[in-house]
């Protein structure tokens, strides 16, 4: 028996949301890195702590304490306030890698958060169907982040 081998489309994971934000573009990069950082929760609401060192090359990891967690990427690239790409396998532990980009602009009246998350393996369904509402949910966590702390 022949092994099946799936096709692109199985393998590849495109998702691209925005959010507009009513906060300086410096206030909302700011409640990135906390969000992503130790203000990161679950979208059910689940603390769920994790470190970003944010400099290129550094790690994005669930700290579970005493040498434990669980690594999620490195800093690609970023640039205070505009720019934060990560690349790693994310919360997905199995062949995959991925790429995240938060691209932050000044609009009237705030900034806009284009994020995009490319990714390609053997991703699993649970992920793929999840990914909308576990990134939608961090971006809304930002907003009101940003947007409480900017007033």
């Amino acid at each position: 028996m022949q092994p099946s081998t799936p096709g692109v489309e199985s393998l590849t994971l495109n998702l691209t949301q925005e959010i507009q934000v009513k906060a300086s573009v410096e206030h909302t990069f700011a409640a990135l890195l906390e969000q992503l950082g130790p203000h990161n929760e679950t979208a059910e609401g689940t603390p769920m702590p994790m470190k970003i060192e944010a400099w290129p090359g550094g790690r994005w990891f669930r700290d579970l304490g005493d040498s434990n967690g669980h690594f999620w990427g490195h800093v690609q690239a970023i640039k205070r306030p505009t720019l934060l790409e990560i690349c790693g396998p994310l919360f997905m532990s199995y062949a995959v890698t991925s790429n995240v980009q938060y691209r932050l602009s000044e609009v009237d009246g705030g900034t806009l958060i284009k994020f995009h998350h490319k990714a390609f393996g053997v991703i699993q369904d649970e992920h793929r169907q999840g990914v909308v509402r576990g990134w939608g949910h961090i971006l809304a966590s930002i907003q009101k982040r940003a947007e409480s702390s900017s007033r």
